[in-house]
């Protein structure tokens, strides 16, 4: 059997008597006294565990032990001694950063099994995260596999292989602007430069400039010639968020760069060609927006050539577990904790119960938190500020026979418009069968 390899970080004692019992044990331990020593280690040999030996709890060395093990990326045991556990900052320590830990005298054979256990987390770890790559290769970037998503990644090929304007719909926080910078990067375009604009964050005073840019001169404190944003996608892709907040006057300038594909800085006297595709979005109904005379027309039918709707996080539930996968590990990635490890089988119940109407960003944002204020290993519904559903009353088999005999029944009858012999035909039934069924379920013929 090949040794497995551990990094053995020891503060304050020899290895030598440790690296004699592992060997016994199939562990093949490369010393390291301080970070270079371990991150030169790394350069060389393929480890994915470490064994951290500590033996003082001076604060400024626990301060120097926790740099080291933000610093190298694997997953830690802890080999302490026993009185060193009433060191409130080594406890911190151990619970922010280690998988497990061993104290003296030590069970070589425990402590053995205990790195085989951390070796396999660590694989996991790097499992998921070739996932996460996967994710962004195949997936667009976009997490999740319903049909919703599919769907919209199939959309994202379409649009992304022409240059016309894309108008992009949804509910806040359903992932617009995830969207966007997916048929930005589909595209032609995808090495020129992606601007996103968020037309409601601009003040109006401002939002003519920012837009189109300025000459010196053009107005007070404009002390220097300044290119807008449009012009600052050039060659690539300018996404303008929320476009329904633009100001009237100012959408009649978008109209004309859209048609004639050039600007004019605000004081300028000559107009600039610019070659930019433009996405927009808006979480408003902009025909609704064209009705009550806050859109134009004119400017609406030059956007929305390419119409895409984003599905909210209703519309595709069975990502819901794969999202909150995703921001847990981009949350461990930035270093948020090291102690939680994953979801509770109630937090995922919780997670799947929840109606989401902040959608996508709202997921993302309980994950978040979870990770920082949980004290376990498991995330908990408490730790995503939700409630814990309740466990559904035990069904029998023939209650479950007759619950799904008369939906069947009552889908049917929908769906064929209350007729009777038509639905006994879909069903598979004669008439006296299924007036038979009805009666028994309750269910009545409507007349059209």
């Amino acid at each position: 059997m090949t040794p497995q390899k551990v990094l053995c970080l020891s503060r304050g004692a020899s290895v030598a008597a440790l690296a004699e019992q592992l060997r016994a044990q199939d562990w093949l331990v490369l010393p390291a006294d301080d970070l270079g020593e371990a991150q030169r280690t790394l350069s060389k040999e393929h480890v994915l565990v470490g064994l951290l030996c500590l033996w003082e709890c001076a604060p400024l060395e626990l301060d120097r032990v926790e740099q080291c093990l933000r610093e190298l990326p694997l997953e830690w045991v802890g080999l302490v001694p026993a009185e060193a556990l009433t060191s409130p900052d080594l406890c911190r320590l151990l619970l922010d950063h280690v998988f497990d830990h061993h104290t003296h005298p030590v069970d070589w054979q425990g402590l053995s099994v205990t790195l085989r256990h951390a070796l396999c987390r660590a694989e996991l770890r790097r499992r998921a995260a070739n996932l996460q790559c996967d994710v962004k290769r195949t997936g667009m970037g976009m997490a999740g596999h319903s049909p919703a998503m599919n769907r919209l990644r199939q959309q994202i090929r379409k649009v992304a292989a022409t240059d016309a304007p894309v108008l992009i719909g949804g509910e806040s926080g359903s992932g617009k602007e995830l969207t966007a910078q997916a048929i930005h990067q589909s595209s032609r375009r995808a090495e020129q430069p992606f601007v996103a604009v968020n037309c409601g964050a601009i003040a109006p005073t401002l939002i003519q400039s920012e837009l189109f840019g300025h000459e010196r001169g053009a107005f007070t404190g404009a002390t220097a010639a300044r290119q807008g944003l449009i012009e600052a996608a050039n060659g690539g892709t300018v996404f303008l968020d929320e476009i329904a907040d633009l100001p009237l006057e100012l959408q009649t300038n978008l109209l004309r760069f859209l048609q004639e594909h050039t600007i004019q800085r605000v004081g300028a006297t000559r107009c600039l060609g610019v070659d930019v595709r433009v996405i927009a979005a808006s979480h408003v109904d902009l025909s609704q927006a064209v009705a009550a005379g806050r859109f134009r027309e004119d400017l609406f039918y030059r956007l929305n050539v390419l119409p895409i709707v984003v599905p909210s996080l209703r519309e595709r539930t069975a990502d819901i577990p794969i999202l909150a996968q995703h921001f847990l590990h981009q949350c461990l990635q930035q270093g948020h904790s090291r102690r939680v490890a994953g979801f509770s089988v109630e937090a995922r119940a919780a997670l799947l119960a929840h109606t989401w109407p902040g959608n996508v960003r709202e997921l993302a944002n309980r994950v978040q938190r979870a990770v920082v204020m949980s004290e376990q290993r498991l995330i908990s519904p408490a730790d995503l500020g939700l409630d814990t559903p309740c466990a559904p009353a035990a069904v029998g088999l023939d209650a479950a026979r007759l619950q799904a005999e008369r939906e069947a029944i009552a889908l049917t009858l929908g769906r064929m418009a209350h007729n009777v012999t038509r639905a006994a035909r879909e069903l598979g039934v004669s008439r006296m069968t299924l007036y038979r069924l009805m009666d028994k379920h309750g269910l009545q013929a409507r007349a059209d």
